[in-house]
């Protein structure tokens, strides 16, 4: 970790990254009553560790209820513009049910009552709880992100059929969050885990945009300039097909168990995608197949990339039982140089 039928209407744009402070723009309303389903049971909670930290978060595993959970401490301050982004963050994420997004178990805004054992909160240099803090409390995952797996697989790579498969798991699961008219707004590998049972879940919600189908409606940079579509990285307005391309990225990632544009700043990326329409070489030993639908979702044009429904269905055509899986760098020379994706196409 660092780390429907719903119809909810977001306040106004949230943009927030994984430790960036979250800016919300309150469009109106004021604070909502907090639904007591969702309030968490502090006698039930039980801290083990720390997994994660960040500057304004904090992600401990333990148990509720006797389940394994991850535990997300959030403080980013007072006043009620955080916290009803908190209560909207919620009120998206407890109604989802899917087996490839992360279950939501509950949450809180009186963290403060929170019990962190002592030699926790020195470790975390943190020696009480805010009273602005809030917390989410979600299901433990033991394999950890996906980067972290495909990192682990860097050198002997994946079999073309778990390749597939947790591409088809991702596909799955974003094709549901759009179902719902919700976009995920910060596809990468590390917002996605993986459970004991190698199954990809989609994690981190809380920059998720939901209704946002109308172009208009949405502008400014979020999420991180690897996988940020080229409408992005211009200004301009975007809608849920920047899901699909940031897909097309984490595909490729699947793949090739490898970081894409890994000797390129943020830059010189940003003005790749956007003047050069660079994009991750393709290895010649990716069957065409994939390779098409890696194009396809990364293509220049919003109107020209699949839905995600569409993506899931192209992957589940192609063909795992003759191979075609990742050859090592050590066999395929220059698997990993980086060109415009209009110049020396690819298999």
């Amino acid at each position: 970790m660092d780390s429907k039928g719903n119809d909810v209407e977001l306040y106004g744009l949230l943009i927030m990254g994984s430790d960036q402070y979250p800016q919300y723009i309150l469009q109106g309303g004021s604070e909502r009553p907090w639904s007591e389903e969702w309030e968490i049971d502090f006698s039930k909670l039980d801290i083990q560790k720390v997994v994660a930290h960040g500057t304004y978060r904090t992600v401990f595993k333990g148990t509720y209820d006797n389940q394994a959970v991850a535990v997300k401490i959030l403080d980013w301050g007072d006043g009620p513009v955080l916290r009803e982004f908190f209560r909207q963050r919620v009120d998206v994420w407890h109604k989802l049910h899917h087996p490839n997004v992360t279950k939501f178990v509950g949450a809180s805004t009186k963290a403060r009552n929170l019990q962190i054992p002592s030699k926790l909160s020195s470790m975390d240099h943190q020696s009480s709880i805010s009273p602005t803090t809030c917390c989410v409390v979600v299901e433990y995952l033991p394999g950890g992100t996906l980067i972290e797996f495909l990192i682990r697989n860097r050198k002997r790579k994946l079999p073309f059929k778990d390749a597939i498969q947790l591409a088809l798991d991702l596909s799955r699961g974003l094709s549901y969050l759009h179902s719902n008219k919700i976009m995920h707004h910060d596809v990468r590998t590390v917002n996605m885990l993986i459970d004991a049972h190698r199954t990809l879940k989609i994690a981190d919600i809380g920059a998720a945009r939901v209704k946002a189908w109308n172009p208009r409606d949405m502008n400014g940079k979020t999420g991180t300039v690897e996988y940020m579509a080229p409408e992005i990285l211009k200004g301009k307005p975007y809608n849920i097909t920047c899901d699909v391309y940031s897909f097309g990225i984490c595909l490729w990632e699947i793949y090739c168990c490898a970081m894409p544009y890994p000797n390129l700043s943020f830059a010189d990326i940003s003005s790749g995608v956007v003047h050069q329409n660079l994009r991750p070489i393709i290895p010649e030993c990716c069957p065409n197949s994939l390779a098409n639908v890696m194009r396809k979702c990364w293509d220049g044009n919003p109107s020209e990339r699949p839905a995600m429904h569409e993506v899931g269905e192209m992957l589940e055509a192609i063909d795992t039982s003759q191979g075609g899986g990742m050859v090592s760098p050590d066999q395929v020379p220059r698997s990993f140089c980086f060109r415009p994706s209009g110049s020396s196409p690819g298999p």
